[in-house]
């Protein structure tokens, strides 16, 4: 029995591609709040009870692996009561040569966004950022940010696809991974 939890073990790491981590050198920060701080009124929502800015936080990334071809962002929420999470934001296409994003590039009519790069579908029903709000009284949510190093200089996909869509796409492709993670939760 051991030798066959080892050998499925080992055929499960076997296909699972090998994808770097922020433990390396490939990182994310954002001057708008650091790692497992809160995440600021501006970048909270501003329906369904929050009464936040609104604004996609200001984002830079540096060590991207040798044979980057472009970049990603997602931020999603795990803690969100739905069963699946909830995509706050989700962008592919970025650049190679693009290390940073500024705040308020994650706008609907957004001129920040690098030429090319494009915003795909949340799970609020729209092409662009949306803020954190999580239901008043939970525990404050992690909000991860992950901004991904891919293979590929374009997904072949356009800003209706989902969130979902966009990471089954992603996990085919990703070189490497940086991770941020913000927290926010609302008082009853």
């Amino acid at each position: 029995m051991r030798s066959l939890a080892s050998t499925l073990s080992l055929m499960v790491l076997l296909a699972v591609p090998a994808i770097a981590t922020a433990g390396g050198h490939f990182k994310v920060s954002s001057a708008d709040f650091a790692n497992g701080r809160t995440i600021p009124m501006a970048q909270v929502f501003n329906s369904f009870g929050c009464k936040g800015g609104d604004v996609s936080p200001a984002l830079h990334w540096s060590g991207a692996p040798a044979g980057t071809k472009s970049f990603a962002i997602t931020i999603f929420d795990p803690n969100a009561p739905t069963g699946s999470g909830w995509w706050h934001w989700v962008v592919f296409n970025i650049p190679a040569d693009v290390s940073s994003l500024p705040a308020g590039a994650g706008a609907a009519d957004s001129h920040m966004l690098p030429a090319g790069a494009i915003q795909a579908r949340t799970d609020f029903g729209f092409s662009n950022y949306g803020g954190p709000c999580p239901p008043a009284g939970d525990k404050p949510h992690h909000y991860h940010v992950t901004v991904y190093a891919l293979k590929i200089a374009k997904l072949p996909l356009d800003a209706s696809a989902s969130g979902a869509m966009v990471g089954y796409y992603l996990h085919f492709n990703t070189l490497a991974e940086a991770h941020l993670v913000g927290l926010y939760g609302r008082k009853k």
